[in-house]
């Protein structure tokens, strides 16, 4: 693969062990990270790259924190902005990279900020909160924000929330970054929608249930009052032989979007698909040990042969090779030592 790569892996900071952003240099070719050096940021529980790679934002207990990514990879800090809730769980930009979106697991909140045009981040344009009770079960119990993301034709906001199992889609103003809501969609109880990922196509919604254990596949036709959104196949994240107690972590797609990737807690697993790009039907080649624990975010190297798997609980990213024939991952580098790692983000220096 031509030019730079760097992997920005953010980690709690409570405890002292790590500073927040693990900085680590990218070997595409044999697939693994060399360390670098830590940038601070209180508690960094998601990290995103602007569109245009220039940019890398943080979730962090003051709010969102942005740098700027150097043309050697390294971080220059430009700026914090509250977002008036509780501290987030995850983030997006749209593809202009005009907004940044916030999940709010603990309070329920999705929150639109606007971007300023040299990265960092600016005011708010717009925040709700999600109300409603789910089941009985502590999970499920509230509006738990999962997952934000604008939709590819740019018309609407779909806001996961596996509080109260429902997905809600809001009209959103590109001029104002205003929300307003049209439609849901109302998901199985207790089966707390976590993830969802576009193809860039935009044809197709990949959904991922927490609880459930299960992707959801779906069309999506865009429209003037809400969008058209179908279910076509809901597929297992799990293989055959599985730990009882499993939760689907993070979903990802291969560059060329012909594979898709699901970690899973407790069974501390990750499974893989082949894609099918007119259907968008997906197909499971294995279900496979990470040799770790708790494999909070995966990130698939850019010549889509190798895979990082991120360890919450055992404090490790370790490496694999894919060999999509044979269905096998197989382990290609020693681990790398990250305290409590959340989340990856493997970004092309420009």
């Amino acid at each position: 693969m031509n030019g730079k790569y760097m992997a920005y892996v953010g980690s709690y900071s409570y405890n002292g062990k790590a500073k927040g952003i693990t900085v680590l240099d990218v070997d595409v070719e044999n697939g693994y990270f060399i360390p670098r050096c830590e940038m601070e940021v209180d508690n960094s529980s998601y990290v995103v790259a602007s569109n245009s790679g220039k940019t890398l934002y943080s979730i962090a207990d003051e709010g969102i924190v942005s740098f700027r990514i150097l043309p050697n990879g390294s971080l220059s800090r430009l700026n914090s902005a509250n977002i008036k809730g509780m501290r987030g769980c995850q983030l997006s930009t749209d593809k202009d990279d005009k907004y940044i979106f916030v999940s709010g697991y603990h309070d329920g909140k999705a929150t639109v900020l606007h971007l300023n045009k040299d990265g960092s981040v600016g005011s708010i344009a717009d925040g709700v909160f999600h109300k409603g009770l789910g089941s009985v079960a502590e999970r499920t119990f509230r509006s738990h924000v999962s997952c934000t993301r604008r939709t590819p034709d740019g018309k609407f906001l779909m806001v996961a929330d596996l509080g109260i199992d429902q997905v809600k889609i809001y009209r959103f103003d590109d001029k104002e970054g205003k929300l307003m809501l049209v439609d849901a969609l109302r998901c199985e109880l207790e089966s707390a929608p976590r993830h969802f990922i576009f193809s860039n196509d935009g044809k197709f919604i990949y959904l991922m249930y927490e609880l459930k254990n299960v992707i959801d596949v779906y069309t999506y036709e865009t429209g003037d009052r809400s969008p058209k959104i179908e279910k076509i196949q809901t597929i297992s994240t799990t293989g055959k032989k599985h730990a009882q107690l499993t939760a689907a972590c993070a979903i990802r797609m291969s560059p060329d979007e012909k594979y898709m990737f699901c970690s899973n807690a407790g069974d501390n697993s990750v499974s893989i698909y082949s894609r099918d790009a007119e259907t968008g039907l997906l197909t499971q080649l294995c279900c496979l040990p990470i040799s770790g624990e708790y494999p909070k975010d995966i990130a698939i190297f850019p010549d889509g042969k190798h895979l990082a798997s991120m360890n919450h609980e055992s404090g490790t990213i370790t490496f694999f090779k894919i060999d999509y024939e044979k269905g096998l991952i197989v382990m290609n580098h020693r681990s790398v030592h990250v305290n409590e790692p959340n989340c990856c983000v493997i970004v092309k220096v420009r």
